[in-house]
C-alpha cells in the first residue's frame, strides 16, 4: 500500500514529462531532416546564356492532370473538352512539357524555394511560418541582374530578403484580398494588370526601361487564385475549372505583352505550379494529388516537342491527357532552379542541389542551345561543379569538427595521380569535352551528379545511428522513471555508497558526451538530448533498481513473478502497436470498440455483473458500436448541411437526456444553466445553416452571421467556466461541458462531426458508470483504506485511456494527415486568408472533445476512491511505447506519401501523449468543485 505521490510531485513529473515531449519532437528533424544551407560555397556560371530573360509562371496549387487531361471537368455541365487550351498548344507545337515531382511538406514556402533556390527546405522549417525565411539562401533571383515579381504578399517578400539590395522588386496585393469567399481569379488577373502597368510606365521612365531590357533578367507572376479557388470549392469543381480557364487567359496576354514590348524572341517561359492539390482542398502532405504538379516550357533556349519513346514515357497517370505521341519528361521541383540558370547564363544558386534536367544524354531534356551537343555537355559540367563545391564545404567542415571522421569514399579515395576521385573525376570530363566526345561527357558527368548527391546525403545523415540510440534510450527512461510514481518505495534504500557511485557514473558518463559533442560543434539540441537519459536512469537506479529487487525477493516464487510481468508486457506491446497500425488502417479503431464494447464484457466481467446489470451491459455494447461506426466513415468528407443540423440535434437530445437524469435534486440554477446553454447551439445552428447557404450561393458571408458566430462561440466555450451554478452530481458538471463546447461543433462541422461529439461523449459516460460498477469491490477497499495500491486492472483502465485519447483524433477524420482538415467551415468565421487563426480554430475543434474526456477520467479516478492523478500515471509509463515505433519508422526516402505521413505519425503522437498529461490536469482541475460536493455521498452510481 502506498500513498500516490502530492500534487507538488506529480506536477514536477508532468512538467518534466511536457518539456522532455516537447525537445524531443526536434529530435525527429536533427536525426532525419536537417537543414541542407552551407555558406562559403563559391559559384559556377552556367554558361553564356540561352535568353536575355526568363519569365516563371507558378500557379499556385495547380493539379497536374486537371490542367492535362480531356474531359477533365465532365462532371461540370457545359464543361469545354480542353480546359487550357492555350497551353496545351504549347505542348503540341512548341514546347516541352511534363511533371515536377514536390516534396513534403507541399506548402507554398517549401514548393517556391525548391523552384528559385534548388534545395529542398528542412521540412521543419515549415514550422517556422509561411512568410519568412528561417535562414538565408541563394537563389535564381538573387543571380539575375534583376527580377519583377508580382503577387501574393505571402510568397514574394521572402525572395526579396536576403537577396542583394535593389535587385528583386516586389509588387504584391493587400492580404484582405486573399479572401476565401470572393471570385479568387481577380487575384490573377491583378498580376496580369500589374505586369501591364510595369510595361506602359518603361515608356516614361528610362531607368526603369532600361533595367527592364537588360540581360539576365526574371519575371515571375505569382497566380494565387487556384489555391484559393481549391480551398474554397475544391479541385473537382466549376469554380476550379474557371480557374484554369482564367489562368491559361494570363498566359497567352502574357505572352502578348512580352512580344509588344520587347519585339524579339530572346523570352524564355515556363510554368508550373509549387504544389497540387488533394480531392478535399487541401495540400501539406505527401498525397500524389499535391506532389505532382504541371511543368511547361517553351521560347528561347527550349526544345520543341518530341515524339514520344521506347518503352514510353507515359503510364496510365498520364494516359488519360492524350498527348501520348509527345514525350513526357519530369523532373525534380528543384531542378527548375538549374534550368532556369542555364537558360539566363547565371550562376546556378550555391545552396542548389537541383540537377540540370539536360544532364543525362539518355533523357531528352528541355534545352535546345545554339551550340548544340557542347553546350549541354559544359552546362552539365558546370552543374557537377556546383554541387560538388556544396558537398566540399561540407566535407571539410565534418571533417574538421568530427572525431574519427571517416570520409565519403567514393569521392575522397586517392587515385592513381595522387588527387581525390573527385578532383580526377571532373578532369576526365574536361578531358571527354574537350576532345569532342560530348556524349561520353555527360554521362559521366550524370554519374558524377549522382555519387555525390549520395555523399550529401552521407554527411546529412552522419550522426543518425548515435541520435536514434540516445533518443531510444531517453525514452525507455522516460517510462522507467515514470513507473516509479505507482510503486511503493523500497523497504530498503541504497546506501550512501552505492548512491555516490550511480551519481559518479551518470556525471561521467555526461560529460564525455557533452565533450565529444563541444569537439564536434554539435547543435545545442545534442546536449539537452543526453542530459534526459542519463537523469531519467540515474533516478531508476536509485529508486527503481531498489523496487524490483525487493519485488522479486517477495515473491514466493520467482518463475511465476517473471512470467506475469512477461505476460502483462507482451499484452501491452501488442495493444500499442495495434494502436500504431491504425493510423494507417483506421479500421482498427472500429475493432477496438468491437473488442472493448463485446469482448472486453464476455471475458472479464465477473458473472454476477452481467446477470445483476443487463441494461449497463447493453448500453455499454451498443454504445460502443454505435460509436465504433465512425472511424470506418470516409475521411472525405462534402459539406452536408442536413447532417450538420443532424449532429446539433442529437448534441442538444444527449444534453437533455442527461440532464434529465442527472436532474433529481438539482439546483433551479443549474436546470437554467443547461436551457440557456442549448439556447446557444440552436442560435448556432440557425446562424450556421445562414452561413453555409449564403456560401454555398457565393453571397459571401453576412457580416451580421460572422460577428453572431463568433460572439455565440466565445460566449457558449467560457460560459460552463464562468457560469455560478451548483453541479449537484459529476454527470451534470460533464454535461454543462458538453453542451459549452456543443456549438464549435456546429460552427465548425462539415458533417458528422457532431453526430461523432454526441457518442463519444454518451461513451464516456458509461465507461464512468461501467469502471464503479465493475471494480465496486475494489472501490470500497479503496474508500477505506485512502491509499493507492497497484492492481493489474489499472494497465487496462490506461490503455483504454490512451485508446480514447487516440479516437477522439481519428473518430472523423485521419488527421494524421495534414489533408484531412476541412477548412470550408473555418469560413464562416475566418473568410480572410489568415493561416495562424484558422489553424487555431481547427485545433479549438480537436480539443473540445478532450475537455470531456479529461472530466470523464477525473470523474473515474474518484468513482473508484483513487487519490488523483493515480490512473494516470500509470498511464504515463505506457504512453512512449507508441512514440518510439513511429521514431523507428520515420522515414525520408521513398514516396513522398511515405516521407510526410512518417513525419506526420510521429509529430502527432508525440503530442498526443503530451497531451494526455494536460487532459488528466485539466480535468483534476475543472471537476475538484463538483467530485469534492458529490464524495459525500458515496454513490458508485452515476444519477
Amino acid at each position: 500500500m502506498t500513498d500516490v505521490p502530492s500534487h507538488k510531485n506529480v506536477l514536477k513529473l508532468l512538467t518534466l514529462g511536457l518539456i522532455f515531449h516537447v525537445v524531443f519532437i526536434a529530435s525527429v528533424f536533427d536525426c532525419y531532416f536537417t537543414s541542407p544551407v552551407v555558406h562559403g560555397m563559391l559559384p559556377r556560371r552556367a554558361g553564356p546564356g540561352e535568353a536575355k530573360r526568363v519569365v516563371l509562371i507558378v500557379g499556385d496549387g495547380l493539379r497536374a492532370d486537371l490542367l492535362f487531361s480531356v474531359n477533365a471537368f465532365s462532371f461540370v455541365p457545359s464543361s469545354p473538352k480542353i480546359v487550357a487550351p492555350y497551353l496545351r498548344n504549347i505542348i503540341q507545337t512548341r514546347g516541352a512539357f511534363g511533371l515536377s515531382h514536390t516534396r513534403v511538406p507541399t506548402e507554398s514556402r517549401p514548393g517556391h524555394v525548391a523552384i528559385i533556390g534548388g534545395m529542398y527546405e528542412d521540412v521543419s522549417a515549415v514550422t517556422k511560418g509561411w512568410k519568412t525565411n528561417p535562414v538565408h539562401f541563394d537563389s535564381v533571383f538573387n543571380q539575375s541582374s534583376h527580377t519583377f515579381s508580382f503577387g501574393s504578399p505571402d510568397i514574394l517578400p521572402m525572395f526579396a530578403q536576403g537577396a542583394t539590395p535593389g535587385k528583386v522588386d516586389t509588387w504584391s496585393y493587400d492580404e484582405e484580398d486573399e479572401d476565401f469567399t470572393k471570385d479568387a481569379t481577380a487575384l490573377d488577373t491583378w498580376v496580369l494588370d500589374q505586369l501591364r502597368t510595369l510595361f506602359h510606365n518603361a515608356s516614361s521612365n528610362d531607368l526603369l526601361d532600361s533595367e527592364l531590357r537588360a540581360d539576365k533578367v526574371v519575371f515571375f507572376l505569382h497566380l494565387l487564385g487556384l489555391d484559393t479557388t481549391g480551398h474554397s470549392y475544391r479541385p473537382h469543381s466549376k469554380e476550379y475549372m474557371n480557374n484554369i480557364q482564367v489562368v491559361d487567359h494570363i498566359v497567352r496576354r502574357t505572352e502578348e505583352l512580352f512580344s509588344n514590348f520587347y519585339h524579339d524572341e530572346e523570352t524564355s517561359f515556363i510554368f508550373t505550379a509549387d504544389h497540387g492539390m488533394s480531392k478535399i482542398g487541401n495540400h501539406g502532405d505527401g498525397d500524389p494529388d499535391n506532389t505532382r504538379t504541371p511543368l511547361i516550357a517553351w521560347g528561347r533556349g527550349i526544345r520543341d516537342p518530341l515524339p514520344d519513346i521506347i518503352p514510353s514515357s507515359h503510364d496510365e497517370y498520364s494516359r488519360p491527357w492524350q498527348l501520348d505521341d509527345f514525350l513526357r519528361r519530369d523532373v525534380e521541383q528543384a531542378d527548375l532552379a538549374p534550368l532556369m540558370a542555364a537558360l539566363l547564363g547565371i550562376n546556378y544558386p550555391v545552396n542548389s542541389v537541383g540537377i540540370l534536367p539536360d544532364a543525362d544524354p539518355t533523357r531528352p531534356g528541355y534545352l535546345l542551345p545554339r551550340e548544340g551537343e557542347s553546350a549541354l555537355a559544359r552546362l552539365a559540367l558546370a552543374n557537377a561543379e556546383s554541387i560538388l563545391e556544396h558537398y566540399r564545404v561540407k566535407h571539410e567542415s565534418k571533417a574538421v569538427q568530427t572525431i574519427l571522421y571517416k570520409a565519403f569514399e567514393p569521392l575522397e579515395e586517392f587515385s592513381q595521380d595522387g588527387k581525390p576521385s573527385r578532383i580526377s573525376w571532373l578532369c576526365e570530363i574536361e578531358r571527354l569535352i574537350s576532345d569532342g566526345r560530348w556524349f561520353e561527357a555527360r554521362q559521366e558527368t550524370a554519374e558524377l551528379i549522382k555519387v555525390t548527391l549520395q555523399g550529401l546525403r552521407y554527411l546529412e545523415t552522419y550522426n543518425r545511428v548515435l541520435i536514434r540510440i540516445i533518443v531510444m534510450i531517453a525514452y525507455l527512461g522516460w517510462s522507467a522513471y515514470a513507473s516509479l510514481s505507482i510503486f511503493p518505495p523500497p523497504a530498503s534504500l541504497v546506501s550512501d555508497r552505492q548512491r555516490t557511485v550511480v551519481r559518479l557514473a551518470t556525471a561521467t558518463i555526461l560529460a564525455i558526451f557533452w565533450a565529444l559533442f563541444a569537439a564536434e560543434r554539435a547543435p545545442w539540441t545534442f546536449y539537452v538530448y543526453v542530459t534526459f537519459p542519463c537523469y531519467f536512469w540515474q533516478q531508476f537506479a536509485l529508486r527503481g533498481v531498489p523496487i524490483v529487487v525487493q519485488q522479486f525477493k517477495s515473491s514466493d516464487r520467482r518463475g511465476p513473478f517473471i512470467g506475469r510481468v512477461l505476460f502483462h508486457l507482451v499484452i501491452v506491446v501488442v495493444v500499442l502497436q495495434c494502436m500504431v497500425a491504425a493510423y494507417t488502417h483506421r479500421s482498427l479503431w472500429s475493432i477496438g470498440f468491437f473488442a472493448v464494447g463485446i469482448l472486453w464484457p464476455y471475458v472479464s466481467w465477473p458473472s454476477h455483473v452481467r446477470s445483476q446489470h443487463p441494461r449497463l451491459l447493453l448500453s455499454w455494447m451498443s454504445s460502443c458500436l454505435v460509436t465504433g461506426i465512425f472511424p470506418l466513415l470516409s475521411v472525405n468528407k462534402k459539406e452536408d448541411l442536413y447532417m450538420i443540423m443532424c449532429g446539433g440535434a442529437m448534441i442538444l437530445a444527449v444534453g437533455a437526456g442527461c440532464a434529465r437524469l442527472a436532474s433529481n435534486g438539482a439546483p433551479k440554477a443549474a436546470k437554467l444553466s443547461e436551457i440557456i446553454q442549448a439556447s446557444f447551439i440552436l442560435l448556432a445552428m440557425i446562424i450556421t445553416a445562414s452561413s453555409v447557404k449564403s456560401l454555398q450561393a457565393k453571397q459571401g458571408l453576412p457580416i451580421i452571421n460572422q460577428t453572431s458566430a463568433w460572439v455565440i462561440l466565445a460566449v457558449s466555450s467560457i460560459y460552463p467556466f464562468i457560469s455560478k451554478a451548483q453541479h449537484s452530481t459529476p454527470t451534470s458538471r460533464i454535461i454543462s461541458l458538453f453542451l459549452g463546447f456543443g456549438v464549435c461543433f456546429v460552427i465548425l462541422s462539415i458533417s458528422v462531426e457532431g453526430l461523432f461529439y454526441a457518442a463519444f461523449t454518451c461513451n464516456l459516460l458509461l465507461w464512468i458508470e461501467v469502471e464503479a460498477t465493475v471494480q465496486s469491490n475494489r472501490a470500497r477497499a479503496a474508500s477505506l483504506n485512502q491509499g493507492y495500491e497497484f492492481h493489474t486492472d489499472d494497465i487496462r483502465i490506461a490503455l483504454f485511456f490512451l485508446f480514447f485519447v487516440q479516437v477522439a483524433f481519428f473518430g472523423t477524420g485521419n488527421v494524421a494527415s495534414i489533408s484531412s482538415f476541412y477548412l470550408e467551415p473555418v469560413y464562416r468565421l475566418v473568410p480572410i486568408f489568415n493561416p495562424f487563426l484558422m489553424a487555431a480554430l481547427l485545433i479549438f475543434k480537436i480539443v473540445a472533445p478532450y475537455v470531456i474526456l479529461s472530466a470523464v477520467f477525473a470523474t473515474l479516478n474518484a468513482k473508484l476512491h483513487l487519490p488523483p492523478f493515480s490512473l494516470f500515471l500509470v498511464a504515463l509509463t505506457l504512453t512512449d511505447g507508441m512514440t518510439m515505433a513511429f521514431f523507428l519508422n520515420v522515414t525520408d526516402t521513398g514516396s513522398w506519401l511515405e516521407i510526410g505521413q512518417s513525419i506526420s505519425f510521429f509529430c502527432i503522437t508525440s503530442l498526443l501523449l503530451v497531451w494526455s498529461a494536460g487532459i488528466c490536469t485539466a480535468g483534476e482541475y475543472l471537476m475538484v468543485d463538483t467530485l469534492l460536493f458529490h464524495k459525500s455521498t458515496d454513490s458508485h452510481k452515476l444519477e
